[in-house]
């Protein structure tokens, strides 16, 4: 085995961490969190800040001429109950390009222990990934962390100087979403719809992507207010559907005001608001979803006689965003709209393994279409 005489420890000057936002050192090493340190006081309950540890789209750059590189990491990998962890991965680019794909299995294990998503750790063990038989020769390299864990980063040894890489120039793509932009689903990291997006168009992205917590949060429009962006995404309305947590009184105003606070900050950046992919059980009963004790699947436990009183659908989502997007257009000619059903078409429900979420393979086959549909068109379309 080859001795890996080159190397560093976290936080280190070499490896650039891209996609987070806050970098927080620990008795292991570092951290990277996707929101700045800020919002941590602000953040309702202890899952949001399990969410924003999730390195969705947080990948380590730099450049080397090693032919072998080992990343020793501790994760912490939330159990989903009655299904155990959430499987996580490593992903290796080199040169804009996958080469390799190492799951993981170890780490701490956080189990969700009470309805106010209340959590408990079971101490597990740091883990070192090792990708050998590289091609040799200068190289830019991206390990990708896995979208659905926290990671302690350790080390990084390799066979060869690692250098750092020269600064991204590319153009910057903020997006936000829920669990269907978090894609915890996906195989790995660059399976994710919004990296599979970012790498066909070019684009350098941060995934805002907060699984069971996209909520218009103001922390998170602040955040993308105050963040360099060339770009920006916002798919809403799925999981405050899904949750019951607006009616139509309260959403329009709050999508409003999400939009609002972006703008103070990037006042003609283009903006694309992307309204909810399609969901049988909630394009006409209102949420909150419960899981039927029949099929274990998800279904809406919402009354339709309430949707004149303003509980939101999918369907009213869908064309209440249509319109505001409209409406806000006279103004703001940089704003556009994307109806989810673009993404995943209606007929396609059943690439949705639980009623909600994609499979690995639809996420895919989402990316591909929104980097065709942003290439076919000017971002600022409507």
């Amino acid at each position: 085995m080859t001795d890996l005489l080159h190397g560093t420890t976290f936080p280190s000057a070499q490896v650039r961490v891209d996609g987070a936002l806050d970098l927080q050192e620990n008795e292991r090493g570092l951290r990277p969190r996707r929101l700045p340190a800020w919002t941590r006081a602000q953040l309702p309950h202890p899952f949001v800040d399990v969410v924003v540890q999730a390195t969705a789209g947080v990948r380590l750059v730099l450049r080397t001429q090693a032919t072998v590189l080992e990343l020793t990491l501790h994760t912490t990998r939330v159990v989903v109950p009655g299904s155990g962890p959430l499987p996580a991965a490593v992903d290796l680019v080199v040169d804009g390009s996958l080469v390799r794909r190492e799951s993981l299995t170890g780490g701490d294990l956080l189990h969700i222990v009470s309805v106010r998503n209340d959590t408990e750790i079971v101490p597990g063990e740091a883990e070192t990934v090792r990708f050998s038989g590289l091609d040799a020769g200068d190289k830019q390299v991206e390990i990708w962390l896995p979208q659905s864990v926290a990671c302690d980063l350790i080390s990084l040894r390799a066979d060869a100087e690692l250098r750092t890489p020269a600064p991204d120039t590319r153009p910057r793509w903020v997006h936000h979403g829920s669990s269907i932009s978090h894609c915890l689903e996906a195989e790995g990291p660059t399976g994710t719809w919004p990296s599979v997006a970012a790498t066909a168009l070019g684009l350098q992205l941060t995934n805002f992507g907060f699984a069971g917590n996209a909520m218009l949060d103001p922390f998170v429009a602040r955040t993308i207010r105050d963040m360099p962006a060339d770009l920006i995404s916002l798919k809403i309305g799925a999981n405050i559907t899904e949750q019951a947590t607006m009616r139509l009184r309260t959403f329009l105003p709050a999508v409003h005001g999400f939009l609002n606070t972006i703008r103070e900050g990037h006042p003609d950046t283009p903006v694309m608001v992307i309204s909810p992919i399609p969901s049988p059980t909630l394009e006409d009963t209102p949420g909150p979803t419960v899981t039927d004790p029949e099929t274990g699947r998800p279904r809406a436990s919402g009354s339709t006689d309430q949707i004149p009183l303003g509980a939101l659908t999918l369907t009213t989502v869908r064309e209440n965003l249509r319109d505001l997007v409209a409406e806000r257009r006279r103004t703001d000619p940089a704003l556009s709209h994307l109806d989810g059903r673009e993404l995943l078409r209606a007929d396609e429900t059943a690439d949705l393994h639980d009623g909600l979420h994609p499979t690995a393979a639809a996420y895919l086959r989402m990316g591909a279409r929104f980097a065709d549909i942003v290439s076919a068109r000017s971002w600022g379309d409507a």
